[in-house]
């Protein structure tokens, strides 16, 4: 293969930086740096699979995934999300998984290796991984409460409360339902607006601080311990998730469900609006930018097949989207035909109290409206359809699409529509302990992801937190659940939005973008492409490097700017619950409100810039200060080239160099495995004599 020119000289001095080698060399299994024996490393490869299926699969894939299907043509968002996977998702996560295999650091290391001036890249994703934490523990605490209430017959969100004050249904909830009044009211008891904060929730602080506990105990040992509890939060979600969808389709209404979901409207193709919300569920899938991605793979061995873990943890997600979906649209399926149904009832009901003023008018149903159970849904809408209009408001359209329409998506479909249904299923109590659990373990193994993505890259570059693991672990999620705090307030729920929306998306998109650009166009794809081959043993296909030089880097830029450009001229609103009105309404943010989502944006973004400039004065103020006077220590630097693979080195021989005098060696992102390099001859001072001297490594 044909070596390829060096960089210029002053340009890849310029982007090492100080401190940077002209060439390193990664060390190979036999001469491994003495720091990575330390190093912790997967047990096995089952075990590596399922931490990262159990960090990219998790809670959107359940109520994100479907609901995007649901509101953007079905199965044509599907082929629209496949597409995007495989020419920006697959090549990105194929990229974070080698560069942390390669260099085995967490993402501050990785970025800090290819050069110093790059670092800041790491510690964004660390801030991010950070805020993601926060508010993500928070669901898992509201999981934790719902689980605790799942232990009761008949379920207390499946019946509205009595007030005893007027010996009356709660007016709240009569004007609602009660499973919204039981997630608003009960859990929540959320004040009307986010300006409003209110009191601390004392039940949800102490499900928060249960939450923390646990993420901190399965944690306290690092991947030792972590990977084992992994063993069953990535495997129970794929049980129940089967269980239910079984269930599921001997349910009334769940082949609507289905059909609804697969039937494609492939106009939605056109709208640029799908388009961002289908790539920002690929970026957000497979975890891109948290540097969980890179964590977890740089405990891999080194000659590791990355590329087959890119193709088989992608797969996996959508597939578990696409069952995810499943479930959902069988369960939707069955909640709309059940509505429906319970509309067509009280139409009856009207009709059978009209039946006794007489039944001779020329609109009067044919089908008997004393016997509901023989009425089908079809008999009645035709009805409607021909007469409704003639008849006034006290009967109303009972439309199965309308109630699919009614789309809900986040806390909506797992707190108020699931809850719903499973208040109808026999034996309740059964189906929501097991859904409630499923949610739990989702959460806990893309929190566990989330965690190493923060403590991987500090310890890997900090050897005084590395020696302190434990605490370090203690101590992240004490302070996680202080500042979680802010979430268990009665308008917490709101700041769960707010950072939901805001505070990952933008950040995380830079970041990607930075680190395409840095392994695009500051290390180059035909080096890093190279580098990969040493490791894998072949060379992967050559479309990489196109697809991540330009495909990959335009998406993100394209993504980054309409989510910026929807910022700007779509004032950020939140759903908030009136009290009064026992609905949900639309409000936008106040001021101040306004001013945090920026700071967060802000906060998470500035240590890009930071490192950058940081980096470029240390440099130059090394190149200001004079030289010492005198001999002073004389430094021998030896220089390696690469020699070919099927070249013989004799230790003995003065053969000349493997490569032509006069080209440098290039700088090695991946320097591992078996090669050969030989030690290029060194130019002595005057009046000494030359000597040339080949040395095999």
């Amino acid at each position: 293969m044909m070596e390829k020119p060096a960089l210029d000289s002053s340009e890849e001095r310029a982007w090492l930086g100080e401190g940077q080698s002209e060439v390193q060399l990664a060390a190979s299994p036999d001469t491994a740096d003495p720091d990575d024996a330390d190093r912790p490393a997967w047990d096995s490869k089952i075990q590596y699979v399922l931490a990262q299926v159990g960090f990219s699969v998790g809670l959107g894939n359940v109520w994100r995934f479907p609901y995007l299907c649901h509101q953007n043509g079905g199965g044509a968002f599907m082929l629209l999300y496949v597409f995007l996977l495989l020419i920006v998702g697959v090549p990105l996560f194929f990229m974070e998984l080698a560069a942390g295999q390669s260099i085995r650091q967490g993402s501050i290391g990785v970025w800090k290796h290819i050069s110093p001036k790059l670092v800041g890249i790491g510690y964004s994703s660390c801030v991010v991984c950070f805020y993601v934490a926060l508010y993500y523990n928070v669901i898992i605490a509201w999981s934790l409460f719902y689980l605790g209430n799942s232990f009761q017959y008949p379920l207390p969100w499946e019946h509205c409360p009595i007030d005893v004050a007027t010996n009356d249904t709660v007016k709240e909830c009569a004007s609602s339902s009660p499973t919204p009044y039981f997630w608003f009211r009960k859990a929540l008891n959320i004040t009307n607006s986010i300006e409003e904060s209110g009191e601390f929730n004392p039940i949800m602080t102490g499900c928060l601080l249960a939450a923390w506990a646990i993420v901190s105990l399965a944690m306290i040992k690092g991947i030792k311990s972590s990977a084992k509890v992994m063993y069953f939060s990535s495997v129970f979600p794929y049980v129940v998730l089967f269980i239910f969808l079984i269930r599921g389709m001997l349910l009334d209404g769940a082949i609507d469900g289905v059909t609804y979901m697969f039937y494609p409207k492939l106009e939605i193709w056109g709208n640029v609006q799908v388009w961002r919300q289908a790539a920002t569920q690929v970026f957000f899938a497979l975890g891109l930018g948290y540097g969980s991605v890179i964590a977890y793979s740089s405990y891999n061995p080194i000659h590791n097949n990355c590329h087959r873990d890119a193709l088989m943890v992608s797969c996996i997600n959508f597939m578990t989207s696409v069952l995810a979906s499943l479930v959902v649209f069988v369960v939707l399926g069955f909640r709309a035909k059940t509505i429906a149904l319970h509309c067509v009832a009280e139409n009856l009901g009207v009709l059978n109290l009209m039946s006794y003023n007489g039944s001779g008018q020329y609109w009067w149903p044919s089908f008997n409206v004393t016997d509901r159970s023989s009425v089908t849904l079809p008999e009645y809408r035709q009805w409607y359809e021909e007469y409704g209009s003639k008849l006034g408001p006290q009967f109303t359209d009972c439309n199965l699409e309308e109630e699919m329409n009614k789309g809900v998506e986040g806390t909506g479909l797992a707190f108020i529509a699931f809850t719903e249904v499973m208040a109808l299923f026999p034996a309740s109590p059964f189906w929501s302990t097991l859904f409630f659990l499923m949610l739990l373990n989702l959460g806990m193994s893309t929190m566990f992801g989330t965690m190493q993505g923060i403590l991987t890259p500090l310890m890997d570059n900090f050897k005084l937190l590395g020696r302190h693991r434990t605490l370090l672990t203690v101590f992240s999620c004490v302070l996680g659940f202080i500042i979680g705090l802010l979430f268990t307030q009665r308008s917490g729920n709101y700041f769960v939005t707010m950072f939901d929306d805001y505070s990952a998306t933008l950040p995380l998109v830079i970041v990607v973008i930075f680190e395409t650009i840095s392994v695009s166009w500051v290390y180059g794809t035909d080096r890093f492409l190279d580098d990969i081959e040493l490791m894998l043993k072949w060379r992967p296909p050559v479309v990489y490097k196109y697809l991540w030089k330009y495909v990959c880097l335009l998406a993100m830029v394209g993504l980054l700017a309409a989510s910026f450009l929807r910022m700007v001229f779509k004032r950020p609103t939140y759903t908030a619950w009136n009290q009064t009105a026992a609905s949900e309404m639309t409000l936008e943010y106040p001021g101040w409100a306004l001013a945090m989502i920026v700071m967060l944006i802000v906060f998470a973004s500035l240590p890009m810039p930071i490192g950058y400039i940081y980096s470029t004065l240390k440099n130059r103020h090394a190149l200001d200060v004079p030289p010492q006077e005198g001999p002073g220590p004389q430094v021998h630097r030896e220089l390696y080239t690469k020699c070919n693979s099927t070249d013989q080195l004799d230790s003995n021989s003065h053969s000349a160099p493997c490569e032509a005098d006069g080209i440098r060696p290039r700088t090695s992102f991946l320097p591992v495995g078996n090669e050969q390099y030989q030690l290029l001859p060194q130019q002595e001072e005057e009046g000494e004599e030359e000597e040339e001297q080949d040395t095999g490594v």
